[in-house]
């Protein structure tokens, strides 16, 4: 489907996230918690407000299963690229590798949240018996979608490890991951203090030394949430999304649009955390609120100082999470830096099938090394998280 429109919203909802919206017939069933960003509400925005686009390289091709009687019973978020940018799983050695055999290597189907680098359901289905057959339906439509496209691939990236190990399975694709860097609320901890209380002695008095340093200087922190949120707070923060996005990307992938749409759409899932100076915003982090996580997704300032972006994404979003009872934290992409702040490496899953036999074979043994370096890795770096061992004396 060329756009979200072509769906009506609760139907999709009732796929993408049943724990809000649950149809009555599966109240007894273990749902997955609420993830905003599979949402109608969050997927649209993004199409109306021109971020996610043919016209920015994504057109939106997504999914859908009904059954005879036109219930709806899965759905895909799933776009036609053509390019390789916003996806955070880089895929640029199998479009050098293609396109040296003097291939194209675009387009390419993807199916994932544009821009957002966060785990979630990729196959998105109505509780009920009929959900393992519209699962395979979708698997199934994915790959019609590359053959009628004459598409070179598709990438289903984000997803759970479930979701991975079935399309594996079932269809043959290659599986591939990756790591990220998550807060867990691993010992039900109820302040920051308690959490602290987890740290060897040395990071303990490290990080509340940094607490301390960012908030010197006459700064101040502040939730945003809810009806709080005015359109001056998405000014302020589209300062500090383009000067980041400048920096990293050299043009930001959203639009102003966005922000203000998706805070009409879905101001009680937003938290906006600012760093106050003199009553003005001078930095702020972008967070999504699901059912069990919280997400950070953005980050900026205007005004430099020590230790801030540390305090406003890391330290801020753990002491919301504790007071909203959230398990975790995820802050997004990358970052090495979090493991010093009490964030564990964690691993994301994708999945990949290749229309070309030789790249298939060839992106099969790649990613077949990729994999076991990648746990190698997980490994060393869990052993360097900053918590006590058990023998550790008691202070």
């Amino acid at each position: 489907m060329p756009s979200l429109t072509a769906i009506e919203p609760m139907a999709w909802n009732a796929c993408a996230n049943p724990e809000e919206y649950p149809t009555g017939a599966t109240k007894d069933a273990a749902l997955p918690p609420y993830n905003p960003f599979v949402s109608h509400e969050f997927l649209l925005a993004l199409e109306e407000s021109h971020s996610a686009t043919m016209e920015t390289g994504w057109a939106p091709a997504h999914l859908a299963v009904e059954n005879e009687d036109g219930l709806l019973l899965g759905v895909m978020p799933a776009y036609v690229k053509s390019h390789s940018q916003g996806e955070y799983v880089f895929d640029h050695a199998f479009a050098d590798a293609l396109e040296r055999a003097g291939l194209d290597y675009y387009p390419k189907v993807q199916v994932s949240v544009p821009f957002t680098p966060a785990t979630g359901r990729r196959f998105l289905m109505r509780p009920g018996p009929e959900a393992e057959r519209a699962r395979l339906a979708l698997a199934q439509g994915l790959l019609g979608l590359v053959g009628q496209l004459e598409a070179s691939s598709a990438h289903v990236t984000f997803m759970t490890k479930e979701e991975q190990e079935f399309l594996t399975a079932k269809l043959g694709f290659l599986p591939r991951t990756d790591i990220q860097y998550h807060w867990e609320n691993e010992c039900g901890w109820k302040s920051f203090d308690d959490f602290l209380g987890s740290l060897t002695s040395r990071k303990r008095k490290a990080l509340k030394r940094e607490r301390r340093e960012a908030l010197g200087d006459g700064i101040e922190m502040k939730w945003i949430t809810g009806k709080d949120i005015k359109e001056a707070h998405w000014d302020a923060f589209w300062q500090f999304y383009q000067d980041t996005g400048s920096r990293k990307w050299g043009t930001p992938y959203l639009t102003r649009e966005f922000f203000s749409r998706v805070g009409a759409a879905m101001a009680d899932r937003i938290l906006l955390i600012f760093a106050m100076r003199g009553g003005h915003p001078v930095a702020g982090a972008l967070n999504f609120i699901g059912g069990d996580t919280l997400f950070g997704r953005y980050w900026g300032c205007i005004e430099e100082h020590p230790f801030l972006h540390f305090e406003t994404c890391y330290y801020q979003a753990v002491d919301f999470a504790l007071e909203r009872g959230l398990k975790r934290v995820e802050a997004g992409a990358q970052g090495g830096h979090k493991l010093a702040r009490g964030y564990r490496p964690a691993l994301t899953y994708s999945a990949h099938a290749f229309a070309h036999p030789g790249l298939q074979r060839a992106a099969e043994d790649y990613l077949k090394r990729e994999r076991l370096q990648i746990l190698h890795a997980r490994e060393e770096l869990d052993a360097e998280a900053p918590f006590r061992q058990e023998t550790e004396e008691q202070e």
